[in-house]
C-alpha cells in the first residue's frame, strides 16, 4: 500500500494539488467518480458493460480508489486497519449461518 500511496502522493505533490485535497473535496470526488463507475450501467445489461467496457471500468474505479487512499492518508488511516475493522463489525451483523446466500439486510436478519 505505501508505494501505491508514495506514486499517488508524487503525482499530486509535483504538480502542487495538495492545497486541494482537504477532506471535504475528497469524500466529494469519491462520490463523484463512483457515480462515473454507476453511469456506465445506467440502462444497461451488467454483463454488457462488463465485456465491453471493462477498460472504463477499471479507470473509474482507479478514481475511486485513489481518491479514497487520499483521504485515508490525510486522516492518517491505515487501509489495512480500517478495512480489517470494517470486516469484524460487518461479520458480527451478517453472520454466515443467517446470512449464506441471503442477500437481506443485518436488520432483516434478525428477525429470521
Amino acid at each position: 500500500m505505501s508505494n501505491t500511496m508514495d506514486k499517488v502522493n508524487k503525482f499530486r505533490d509535483d504538480r502542487n494539488w495538495r492545497k486541494f485535497h482537504n477532506e471535504k473535496d475528497l469524500a466529494i470526488s469519491i462520490s463523484l467518480e463512483a457515480s462515473e463507475l454507476l453511469e456506465l450501467f445506467q440502462w444497461k445489461k451488467s454483463q454488457e458493460v462488463v465485456d465491453k467496457k471493462p477498460d472504463k471500468i477499471k479507470e473509474e474505479l482507479a478514481d475511486v480508489l485513489i481518491y479514497s487512499y487520499m483521504m485515508a492518508d490525510n486522516m492518517n488511516f491505515d487501509i489495512d486497519e480500517i478495512m480489517a475493522e470494517k470486516l469484524k463489525k460487518d461479520s458480527e451483523k451478517y453472520p454466515v449461518d443467517k446470512s449464506f446466500g441471503n442477500n437481506k439486510k443485518y436488520t432483516e436478519l434478525k428477525n429470521n
